[in-house]
């Protein structure tokens, strides 16, 4: 038996009075969770819970877990995995949260719906805003548009131990990836994370079952994720629009976009359908548009090209049949379409064009972008010709998906520590050393040229502030740099030129 003490049990009965309190469990329920949660910790008996909750996180749930690690319990290497355990014990079922769902909706509306749903994923944990919190965040000022930037402190790298872990464990095929149905209630492993927390909203988007969650890694405010209920690939087809349209229908206050379905281009999980939402805060919807045309075929549709770094087409008007008609028209020949003159080319060994679609719903008006996508390398650019070039690598590496195309960078973690390096470089607190920067084993080894040129126009002597915001400058110029790559049009008249051709050529005029 463990070492039972008395603030175990009182522990655990202001988790469920917490729970009670913010996570709308209910009375019989809550007498349920309380035994599942004795039995769990081998706790005889229950005990009051104080007058006052103190704080969750450092007052509750660690002290549970840290009982449980202390009891040989749980395994002092997945802690997440137990305490993930222990809140979904207290969460409400699925169903119950999906009836919850819709009595709001029914009461006060779609949107009062679904910040419950987000508020329970926060207060149950599932969302982990302490750690959301670390993330490093702020906008950067730029002539064309302004950009959102993250550094991405909410997921730590994984240590060496961890990864040696994960190796030594057999394979398994269940759930079959991250975004499977399947993972309701999956108590986790060292390798695949728990969500006995996570809750869903079920719902039929062209006629199909699919379903909507939140993301445990929030990068912009309700940042959600539509899921398809069957593990199918990521694919760009007609069909795509007219999900997304739905969906802006039931959710309007919410846009919602799919990642490519190319390498590359496309998003990190290609295997699985899904799309990505949340409240329109990104800031490509901000950009006016550059140039208007229009199709006699489809008059109630106003087509643009949007003010933005790389190649949008935006759609809108009140008749949803019409806009997708539109987008499917153009789909179709992008498929197809090659221009040499700007380096556009449809196919070599395999297809390279695609679309990254977006969709939006204001006041009865629907609006669909269109950002054009093409995924072909060459020898000069094994990485992809519309992806950012090595120079940049330093900064950003991955692949530029839906997200950051609309503006919204995330940043990889390590940046976090590196520019404090290199600041201290900039303002004398450490000596420049080419020499030692140019061994590989130096994590500043990356950042050699962008050093060099930061030291080029600054110098070595600027106060702290100064030197923090030229590498702010300098990063910011990066990010508008990697999204100019991504333009298959570039925004100079050549390729200006090029993107008009390619809309004269569907019987688009301006």
């Amino acid at each position: 038996m463990p070492k039972q003490n008395t603030s175990i049990s009182k522990h655990v009965a202001n988790l469920i009075k917490y729970a009670k309190e913010n996570l709308n469990l209910n009375y019989y329920d809550a007498i349920y969770a309380q035994n599942s949660l004795l039995a769990l910790l081998k706790i005889s008996e229950p005990a009051d819970a104080d007058a006052k909750l103190p704080d969750f996180q450092t007052g509750i749930v660690d002290k549970i877990v840290d009982y449980a690690v202390d009891n040989g319990i749980a395994d002092p290497k997945a802690k997440l995995l137990f305490e993930t355990k222990v809140l979904g014990l207290v969460t409400p079922c699925p169903s119950l949260v999906m009836q919850e769902f819709d009595r709001r909706v029914r009461i006060n509306g779609v949107e009062d719906a679904t910040n419950y749903l987000n508020d329970l994923s926060v207060k149950n944990n599932y969302i982990r805003m302490p750690d959301i919190q670390k993330n490093i965040k702020w906008t950067a000022n730029c002539p064309g548009g302004d950009l959102t930037i993250t550094i991405n402190l909410s997921k730590p790298e994984k240590s060496n131990e961890q990864v040696a872990l994960e190796r030594s464990l057999p394979q398994t095929n269940y759930p079959k990836c991250m975004l499977c149905l399947e993972n309701l209630g999956f108590e986790g492993t060292y390798r695949h994370p728990a969500r006995e927390t996570i809750r869903i909203i079920p719902m039929f988007l062209n006629d199909e079952p699919w379903f909507m969650q939140f993301s445990p890694y929030v990068y912009f405010d309700n940042h959600c994720i539509a899921i398809s209920q069957n593990h199918q690939p990521m694919a760009i087809t007609p069909l795509t629009f007219r999900r997304l349209m739905d969906f802006t229908e039931l959710f309007p206050h919410y846009f919602l976009g799919s990642n490519a379905d190319l390498p590359i281009v496309g998003g990190s999980i290609l295997a699985h359908e899904h799309y990505q939402g949340g409240k329109k805060v990104l800031p490509m919807f901000t950009r006016p548009i550059r140039k208007s045309f229009a199709s006699d075929e489809y008059p109630s549709v106003n087509i643009g090209i949007l003010d933005w770094y790389n190649s949008v087409i935006k759609l809108s008007g009140r008749v949803k049949e019409d806009i997708q008609a539109v987008a499917e028209k153009i789909l179709a020949a992008w498929r197809r379409y090659s221009d040499v003159s700007v380096g556009v080319i449809a196919e070599t060994d395999a297809p390279h064009n695609t679309i990254t679609p977006i969709a939006t719903m204001e006041d009865d008006t629907y609006s669909l972008y269109l950002i054009l996508r093409n995924n072909r390398t060459d020898e000069s650019h094994p990485y992809g010709i519309y992806h950012p070039t090595e120079d940049m690598h330093n900064i950003k590496k991955e692949g530029i998906g839906l997200i950051e195309a609309m503006g919204t960078f995330i940043l990889p973690g390590r940046l976090a520590s590196e520019i404090t390096k290199v600041v201290e470089i900039l303002s004398g607190a450490h000596s420049l050393n080419f020499a030692e920067l140019s061994d590989e084993s130096n994590p500043l080894c990356k950042h050699l040229g962008m050093i060099a040129q930061l030291v080029n126009d600054h110098g070595v002597t600027n106060t702290p502030e100064d030197a923090e915001k030229a590498v702010i400058d300098y990063i910011n110029n990066t990010c508008v740099r990697i999204l100019e790559c991504t333009a298959v049009f570039k925004n100079t008249e050549i390729g200006q030129q090029a993107f008009e051709k390619f809309l004269n050529s569907l019987e688009i005029k301006a």
